[in-house]
């Protein structure tokens, strides 16, 4: 990771289990440029370092879930 690595939050509603959070960061792992992918499943929120704003979204809903 660098330090000038641009930090996406967003909020997905539909994760609720494990199962959600390997299937999302298994799917956003494979965008270009993306360092880091973490999902917090109580808060229901996916964080992002690096990447296109736009690919991660398509990556998430790839995954099946959809960015409030």
């Amino acid at each position: 990771m660098t330090d000038n690595a641009t930090i996406h939050t967003y909020s997905v509603p539909g994760i609720s289990c494990d199962h959600c959070k390997h299937s999302i960061e298994s799917e956003v792992s494979t965008v270009a440029g993306v360092a880091g992918v973490v999902v917090d499943v109580d808060a229901k929120l996916v964080t992002v370092t690096g990447g296109d704003d736009t690919a991660v979204r398509a990556a998430i809903d790839e995954a099946g879930y959809d960015v409030a």
